[in-house]
């Protein structure tokens, strides 16, 4: 909006609480019943018995200044007398509390943030700025908080061997009795009765298993095959490994992705297409058989 001459100046009015007024020259400001302090005598508009005073005057009766949170009156009032309103039009070039919610970005500096000190660490229990784009709102959180919303660990995990070989017949499959821990971060392996690993409560999602064993076996031309069974059923559109036995025996190594829902279980199985039985090979003979999995994040 244009001005002719000098546009004015926008500031924080004030009415101040009413004084009953007595025999003294000198009386409290209050707004809210809290000690007010204009910035001086000229921003005040004093009503004095129907008749606006003149600031800084000490001429005329009723004529006042300002000292701090006090009017001070050039000759003294009486009980008679009555201050109708004492006005304060705020403080220069002051434009007051601006309202919540109302100053947008583009009523700041550029370099608000840019500007300010840069911080070289900070401590689990300093704030940082986030926008939560849900609320659209931003948001502080601490560090400590803030970390720990991010990145995270490949966990349910476990690592597991074997003892105990088994006896693999010919054209079956035959489960790996996993029965020693080597770790078990959420208790979700089971190596006592049935051999497997089972997704626990709120730990859906991706899975990566890699297991390897081996078979002795004595007829050439035979094959052998690392299986991975998920809710005791065999996926055959999977990649596993499949080997060729030699004279003694031959290692079964076999890595798949499985995306699991909770309570889905996860088993292994050596298949062999040779009609005689062959034995798998356990850690006891330094063959290093092992099986473990774990959660992507």
């Amino acid at each position: 909006m244009a001005y002719i001459g000098k546009q004015p100046v926008v500031g924080n009015f004030v009415k101040l609480d009413a004084i009953v007024t007595s025999a003294t020259t000198t009386f409290n400001l209050l707004n809210g019943g809290v000690a007010y302090s204009p910035q001086s005598a000229n921003n005040c508009i004093v009503s004095l018995n129907g008749i606006i005073q003149e600031p800084t005057s000490s001429g005329n009766v009723g004529g006042y200044t300002i000292s701090g949170s006090t009017i001070v009156f050039t000759t003294a009032l009486t009980t008679l007398d009555v201050i109708d309103f004492i006005l304060v039009l705020g403080d220069t070039l002051s434009i007051g509390t601006p309202s919540d919610g109302t100053v947008s970005f583009a009523k700041v500096t550029s370099n608000l943030i840019t500007g300010a000190t840069a911080e070289t660490s900070i401590a689990g229990g300093d704030s940082v700025l986030i926008y939560d784009d849900s609320a659209s709102a931003l948001r502080k959180m601490t560090r400590t908080n803030f970390v720990a919303g991010i990145g995270g660990a490949n966990t349910p995990a476990f690592s597991v061997t074997t003892t105990s070989a088994v006896t693999v017949g010919g054209g079956a499959s035959t489960k790996i009795t996993w029965n020693t821990e080597y770790f078990d971060t959420d208790s979700a392996f089971d190596s006592t009765t049935n051999y497997r690993f089972t997704v626990p409560s709120g730990k859906a999602g991706k899975y990566m298993f890699h297991a390897s064993n081996g078979v002795f076996g004595s007829i050439s031309g035979r094959s052998s095959q690392m299986r991975f069974y998920k809710n005791g059923v065999f996926d055959d559109t999977l990649t596993y490994n499949v080997a060729t036995f030699g004279t003694t025996h031959v290692a079964l190594i076999a890595t798949v992705m499985f995306d699991l829902s909770v309570g889905d279980y996860i088993e292994t199985y050596i298949y062999s297409d040779n009609d005689a039985p062959k034995n798998t090979v356990d850690n006891n003979d330094g063959s290093g058989c092992q099986w473990f999995g774990y959660k992507l994040i």
